[in-house]
């Protein structure tokens, strides 16, 4: 495994680099009741005894909805210019397509006109999960008119938000809410689909995006920034032989197993028109049949590629005769993961975005990246989460590594604003840089609040800086007081 690098060199990102950090509106807004909204296959999931950690739910989750001025403030402290957002697709159409929810869109304009005065730019995702009950009860991603229902609802948003939103992005993670969702049965809906019906969900869900895309270049009242937000699945070299860096390319988008954990099977027809030829050899008669014109369909101009990374799998160059170019190598004993058994691979960070950057040709931003703890509050008030900071400067290091490498790095997304409801995990897992508490929904900023001000407001420069214990050396005692009263 690569060892840390003293970082003797001094590192900083271009001026005009996106930093800020991310939610979604299920994990954090609550704000539930039938009048508000309606429902999502979240909400139906959630009620499964056991489906979730200590049977708990979104109903409240932040109280975003609620307190999202509070939050917006923070956001200001915490000097974040940057703000990755989701929109609730139940929450604007309550049965999914058809009538607008006229309080839904008010409480997402009120949302972005606070973060435009507090000087944060907001960049919006339409789909992080939520797929609208009704629309579920109708075959969901298994209809064909999934695509088009999707259309519906990007339009009613993109034309209501676009006078003040430029930054958009279609879906996240389709590899989790199809593989987890559609096929383990681990995350909502639920069900334990076959691989032919998980690869008709998929190819529907990519014919979502792309007409998500035509539907937000269609109605976008001003220039518009278009992107997405997958899953980074990557693999690492072990050091920088480029024998084994060709051999982390190759593992990083190949398709070896029946099931969605890879990136081209999503990003190919995304990104070149075509599903890859690795995987229609595996997948072989499961591929279901499609016409021509999806892949124009999916096959959208973007101007970024947005991609989740958070871990990785090291490998090298396999012995010659092998049935794959790469094998797999073991993290040593004791290597450290987090609450949620990942591994610490920093440079996932450097190769993931390098390895993209060089198939797509898109300039790419890291939509998410962050890790989890049980994190609480000490006796003294403080929230001193220095693993997290670890985690992240490890991590933002390799990222440099990668500009330096030559790849298109336009931004990072840190993972998350608020601890919140993380799925399955319910509230057990805390992967925010402000902590709530559930129970009167106090929020704490931690320590790694306070440093990643420092870190955005130096492009970076902190980074090789000694990290300190004390929240006040990063932001001005007013400041900090201000929002942990």
């Amino acid at each position: 495994m690569p060892t840390p690098s003293t970082r003797p060199r001094s590192v900083q990102f271009a001026p005009d680099f996106a930093w800020g950090v991310a939610t979604s509106s299920y994990q954090i807004e609550g704000g539930s009741s039938p009048d508000l909204r309606g429902e999502s296959v979240w909400d139906s999931f959630c009620r499964k005894p056991g489906a979730v950690f200590e049977n708990h739910h979104g109903g409240v989750a932040c109280d975003h909805y609620n307190r999202y001025a509070e939050d917006v403030r923070i956001l200001k402290a915490m000097g974040v210019k940057n703000y990755r957002l989701s929109i609730m697709w139940p929450r604007v159409m309550k049965e999914g397509t058809g009538q607008v929810n006229a309080a839904g869109l008010a409480f997402y304009d009120r949302l972005i006109d606070c973060l435009l005065e507090h000087g944060i730019t907001p960049w919006v995702t339409l789909f992080h999960w939520e797929y609208p009950l009704a629309l579920y009860n109708r075959g969901g991603w298994l209809n064909r008119d999934s695509a088009e229902w999707f259309g519906q609802y990007a339009t009613a948003v993109v034309e209501r938000l676009s006078d003040r939103v430029t930054n958009w992005m279609t879906i996240n993670e389709p590899q989790v809410f199809l593989q987890l969702g559609h096929a383990d049965g681990k995350h909502a809906p639920g069900v334990q689909l076959p691989l032919r019906e998980t690869l008709l969900a998929s190819h529907n869900a990519l014919r979502a995006h792309g007409r998500g895309v035509q539907a937000i270049r269609a109605a976008a009242k001003r220039p518009a920034t278009v992107g997405w937000a997958p899953v980074g699945h990557v693999s690492y070299p072990i050091d920088n032989d480029p024998a084994n860096v060709d051999a982390a390319r190759a593992a990083t988008f190949a398709i070896t197993q029946k099931q969605l954990w890879n990136n081209t099977w999503f990003a190919d027809p995304v990104c070149l028109g075509c599903y890859p030829e690795d995987g229609l050899r595996l997948y072989g008669s499961e591929v279901p049949s499609h016409p021509v014109a999806d892949m124009d369909l999916i096959n959208q101009k973007l101007d970024f590629y947005g991609v989740n990374i958070y871990s990785g799998a090291c490998v090298q160059a396999a012995p010659a005769g092998s049935a794959t170019p790469w094998q797999s190598v073991a993290a040593p004993q004791g290597h450290g993961r987090n609450t949620m058994d990942w591994l610490l691979a920093p440079d996932a960070l450097r190769y993931g975005p390098r390895f993209l950057w060089e198939r797509y040709r898109l300039p790419i931003i890291i939509t998410e990246n962050g890790t989890c703890s049980t994190d609480w509050v000490d006796l003294d008030g403080r929230m001193l989460d220095l693993q997290r900071i670890d985690y992240t400067r490890r991590y933002l290091l390799a990222l440099a590594d990668a500009v330096d490498d030559g790849t298109n790095v336009k931004g990072y997304f840190h993972w998350s604003f608020l601890d919140n409801f993380e799925w399955a995990e319910g509230y057990k897992q805390r992967f925010g840089m402000v902590h709530v508490n559930y129970a009167t929904q106090r929020r704490t900023p931690k320590l790694s609040a306070w440093w990643y001000r420092r870190v955005m407001q130096s492009r970076g420069a902190s980074l090789t800086e000694p990290v300190l214990l004390d929240a006040n050396a990063y932001a001005p005692q007013q400041e900090h007081a201000d929002v942990v009263r």
